[in-house]
Order: C-alpha cells, then structure tokens, then sequence
C-alpha cells in the first residue's frame, strides 16, 4: 500500500524482500539479536547486503550512545550517502538504527522489516526515530519516512506471548481511533480466542488482515498529518498515562513493557474521559472488559497521583497543561488539555 511519502509492503513471508531491495546497491543490515535467523534468511538471498550488525534492542540501550557506535560501524564499512540501512527488529531497533541512518553524512536512506506485532502495526511505521534521554522516552530523534515497511505476519509465530500481546495493545488502539466497531470487535475476538488456547498458527490469515488494516489506518494518519501538528496527536491515545507509567517503572525497577502501559493507559483515559464529560458512562468498563477478555492488562501498578510529575515532563505537555487524547466513543477521539494536577 501507498500513502503519499509512505509505502508499506505487506507480505506473507520474508521471500519478498529481495525485490524490495534490487534497486540498491550498498544494504546495511542493523538487527536486534534475537531476530538473527530472520536476518540469516535476508543475507543469503540478498546480493545487496554488505554488512549486518547486531544491537541490543532494550530501553535501556535505546540511547545516543547506540545510535552513534551504529554511526561508527557504518563508516568502518565505508557506507556511502547513497546506502541503505535496513532495521530488522522491533520498534526498539528501528528507532536506532532510523535515527542513525538519518544523522550518518546528514542523512542516509533506511527501511524497516519489523519483526514484532507492535513495530508492524505502530513503531515502524510513521518515519518518528529517536532515543530515550535519562527515564524520559523518545526525547530526541527526528521524523522522516522510511524508503519502506515491510510486513510479514509470518515472523510473529516465534514471538514471546507476552510481546505478542504488547502489540496488541497497540493493535487495539489504533481501531478505537479509526475504523470504529468492526475492527475493534474482530481484534478483541481473535485476541480471545488466542487467550482460550487456538494456535496462532490456526487465525494466521485473520491476524494478517488485521495487521493491514492497522498498518493503512495509521499510514493515512500520518500521510495526512506527517509531523504531528494537529491530526496525528491522535496516536497518542493513551500514551501520555502510558510514558508516565514506563518513567515510574524504569525508576522503581517494575517489570512493564511498552503495550501493557498504552492498554493501562487507555483504560485511564477511558475513566478520565468520563469524569470530564467527554464519553458517556459505561465506555471505561467496555473496555476493560473486552481487554480482560483478549488479555491485556488493566490494573495500573501505581497511583495516579505518583504519575503527575512524570505527565508535566511529557512531550505533550506544554507548561501546567498536558495534552490527552480522550474518547467520544470506538472510532470517535478528541483532543483534551488538562492540568495533570486536577486529574
């Protein structure tokens, strides 16, 4: 699929990606290390690659200083201004190796083949690259679009549950802003029939199309709006809660990934938007029971109030006011600015 600057491959498996490739000359592969097969597979059918290099795709390492020893190894490869580097992982990796590609001699082409349900229908997809700053997300990077994305749900059958569901979260999210009820209502039902035992293997084709429809719902946000001033802050749905709820696990040492904090934090914005008179009663219990239904977590594992500080140091904040995505309804958000010390 095409949307203006973005293009999206969306494929079965990864035998695809050779004609992706064909047009270029120098590939620099950048892979997290847990994804080394898939890159094995890419090398051997790919004349084009030159080089590949193994990161380690954590928040914590997700830093300038990884972005700069990826900056370093291209130029011990002598990667000229007419490369590509190709980020193999999750969101993680193509955060930093996008960033990198796009500060090496000023700026370098890059493509992504995420390997995660989170990166395929969220982080990879948009052109936003960047690194954490202390506990504090993505508080440095630039916005600019990959040559491509290329997505195949064949690489999510080895994937962690717990990861999988990380990206459902996100998967999730994207149809309570877009596509409404029919989306939505699929995503919760194969996500609980999943949660009741049927192989992923068993629901491959219906999890692929919903992963294409998620993918084009926020390609045509972005191609709309590609550097977030009006209508893509509505991606953040959810993510102001959920960056404060990481910055206050980082700090206790809590285990939480990235989709358990956006599915707390859209249940939050959920009872928030109630509570301002935004969407009718009854919203905020629809959704944690269709997220307990499809195994998402719900419950938030601190206090509101010890979240506020972390609110006010959010990019969406803006003095004593922070911006929150709230909810009308499925498919139907709105744009919110409140005092952090008021919620």
């Amino acid at each position: 699929m095409m949307n203006n600057k973005i293009s999206i491959v969306v494929k079965e498996g990864i035998e695809g990606l050779p004609e992706c490739l064909a047009g270029w000359r120098e590939v620099y592969v950048v892979f997290d290390r847990n994804v080394s097969e898939v890159v094995e597979d890419i090398v051997s059918h790919c004349r084009e690659v030159k080089g590949s290099l193994e990161i380690v795709a954590t928040e914590e390492e997700k830093r300038i200083e990884t972005v700069m020893g990826i900056v370093r190894w291209l130029m011990d490869k002598g990667a000229s201004r007419k490369a590509l580097v190709l980020a193999v992982g999750g969101g993680i990796t193509t955060d930093m190796a996008g960033f990198a590609a796009c500060i090496y001699k000023r700026g370098v082409a890059y493509a992504n083949v995420p390997t995660t349900l989170l990166a395929q229908v969220d982080a990879a997809i948009g052109g936003k690259t960047g690194v954490n700053v202390d506990d504090y997300k993505n508080m440095v990077g630039v916005i600019r679009q990959p040559a491509f994305t290329y997505i195949c749900a064949d690489v999510l059958r080895t994937l962690p549950r717990r990861d999988f569901l990380s990206g459902a979260a996100e998967l999730v999210k994207t149809f309570i802003l877009e596509d409404g009820a029919p989306h939505y209502e699929d995503a919760v039902a194969l996500l609980a029939s999943l949660r009741d035992g049927t192989p992923l293997g068993a629901v491959m084709t219906e999890l692929a199309r919903l992963v294409e429809a998620a993918a084009g719902v926020k390609a045509g946000v972005v191609s709309r709006d590609e550097f977030e001033t009006g209508e893509r802050k509505k991606l953040n749905l959810g993510h102001t809660f959920a960056h404060a709820l990481e910055h206050e696990a980082r700090r206790t040492g809590t285990d939480l990934t990235h989709g358990e904090a956006v599915a707390v934090g859209m249940i939050l914005a959920a009872e928030l938007s109630e509570r301002v008179g935004v969407a009718p009663e009854g919203l905020a219990e629809r959704l944690r029971r269709d997220f307990v239904a499809a195994g998402l977590l719900v419950e938030s594992p601190f206090p509101v109030s010890v979240l506020r500080d972390a609110m006010t140091k959010d990019k969406k904040a803006e003095g004593d006011i922070v911006h929150f995505v709230l909810m009308r309804g499925i498919g139907d958000v709105v744009f919110v600015d409140i005092d952090p010390l008021k919620i």
